[in-house]
């Protein structure tokens, strides 16, 4: 039996053709009469439509904070971050007799600050922005999913009174010198000082939030233990907030509060420096804040459909199944190919948004928990795209296990439409995948679709094999 050999075969020239719309000879091309394998090919028409997505699944590595404008759209998005900090396991301080940051007598913090550390960022770098820093008054927890519509203030997570500290800043870090951006060691980032008198939750109050943190470490150091310890304990988190400007979008991909002090080691002073870490590896989430009546009015238009992320629109796209296996009871669905073509930005700007580099396939109904369950791209019901640049495109080479999916499952009403979901997908250093997760950067675009589409109809190209 050859037909798992010809199906190979099959699936190869299928993906050589892709260049080429007419398949009608790909069968009697390629098998002639062997084993009696009878092959055909079909297209048919997929409707598509934008949906509104208000949140997705949000916890990352990145944190996200600024407001800009899509030139393109017109539409404004927002971001601010909450995140904890990571402390190492065993850390201490030096012996409390050894400090010498002293006022009246009690142990001080000199200075204390926190710096966002950013790798990239969207608009421009000379944009006044504002934020404002609030402390958290309980810790986020492990066995809760944010969403990146999750609003700390509604939520019980902070207040006005925990506002530590405001910030007018501009990603071009005016504020450091020639000689600082020019070293080795220097990494762009927005400083806040924590220089005003900070109260704690039992009303005792210090000259800064440094001194806040070294006097908890010599009443309790068990709760610098771990970072689970810490949270609860003395350090909750921070709510960054975006307050004022529009035209930048910090990708801040590392926090780090600094606590600085002075101590004495053998007879000579020193200056210390305590660093806490916003990681992944303690909670951080993004909260994304979108021009809802610009969205609803971009997911009206039915000249085409929009993926605009972080969250904001996806497009939903019905597949064909019941015409796709119409009268075709003996024949097996080898191949079904998907190209769906993107139209290019009508106005030119260097602000533009990106252009989504990957999209997610998956069943509409899965579409939060496939990423709260953290799952992998299986290619039976789920499957990933990379945008082509050449072609202006995104190509799903074969989604035949989803149409068969969607066949044995009709029970749900959305049990033949798909979503399209920005994603990032993370490998290892063999290639496989091992997270996909919600793309939270800035990035949109048009699609061919929609139910008044001036343009071809996006068609999926479907491969047929049975026995004569």
């Amino acid at each position: 039996m050859k037909l798992k050999y010809l199906a190979g075969i099959l699936l190869a020239s299928f993906a050589m053709s892709a260049c080429d719309d007419n398949t009608e000879d790909i069968g009697t091309s390629l098998v002639s009469n062997l084993d009696n394998l009878d092959v055909t090919t079909d297209t048919f028409n997929v409707t598509s439509r934008s949906i509104i997505v208000d949140s997705v699944y949000s916890r990352s590595s990145m944190g996200y904070l600024g407001n800009v404008r899509d030139p393109e759209t017109n539409s404004y998005v927002t971001a601010d971050f909450m995140t904890q900090f990571h402390i190492f396991e065993n850390y201490a301080f030096p012996k409390k007799e050894d400090i010498v940051s002293l006022q009246d007598g009690n142990i001080i913090a000199d200075s204390c600050e926190i710096r966002l550390y950013y790798d990239n960022y969207f608009g421009d770098s000379l944009s006044t922005m504002k934020l404002s820093v609030y402390e958290l008054t309980k810790p986020m927890l492990e066995d809760q999913k944010y969403f990146s519509s999750f609003n700390p203030f509604i939520n019980g997570y902070t207040n006005e009174s925990r506002c530590l500290a405001q910030k007018a800043y501009s990603l071009a870090d005016l504020t450091a010198s020639s000689a600082d951006k020019s070293s080795d060691d220097y990494t762009p980032n927005i400083c806040i000082k924590f220089d005003k008198p900070y109260t704690d939750r039992n009303g005792n109050t210090y000259n800064n939030y440094g001194s806040y943190v070294i006097n908890e470490y010599y009443k309790n150091p068990k709760n610098f233990e771990s970072s689970i310890r810490l949270a609860n304990n003395v350090m909750p988190g921070f709510y960054f907030k975006s307050t004022g400007g529009v035209g930048a979008m910090a990708y801040i991909f590392t926090s780090q509060l600094f606590v600085y002090f002075r101590y004495i080691d053998k007879d000579s002073t020193y200056v210390g420096v305590t660093k806490l870490a916003g990681t992944e590896e303690v909670l951080q989430t993004s909260r994304i804040i979108n021009d809802a009546k610009r969205l609803q009015s971009l997911a009206e238009d039915n000249t085409c459909t929009y993926i605009k992320s972080p969250a904001g629109i996806f497009t939903e796209m019905t597949l064909p199944v019941d015409d796709i296996l119409a009268n075709r009871q003996n024949d097996s669905v080898m191949s079904a190919k998907l190209v769906i073509p993107r139209i290019n930005n009508s106005t030119n700007s260097s602000n533009s948004l990106g252009v989504p580099q990957t999209l997610l396939m998956i069943p509409k109904d899965s579409l939060k928990t496939f990423f709260v369950n953290e799952q992998l791209v299986n290619n039976r019901t789920s499957f990933y795209a990379h945008f082509t640049k050449s072609s202006n495109s995104y190509t799903f080479s074969n989604i035949a296990n989803m149409i068969s999916a969607m066949n044995r499952n009709r029970k749900s009403e959305n049990w033949n439409k798909v979503v399209l979901v920005p994603v990032t997908i993370s490998t290892n250093s063999s290639s496989v995948i091992t997270k996909v997760s919600c793309d939270m950067s800035l990035a949109s675009t048009r699609l061919v679709g929609g139910s008044q589409n001036p343009h071809a109809p996006v068609r999926i190209s479907v491969i047929y094999s049975k026995f004569k």
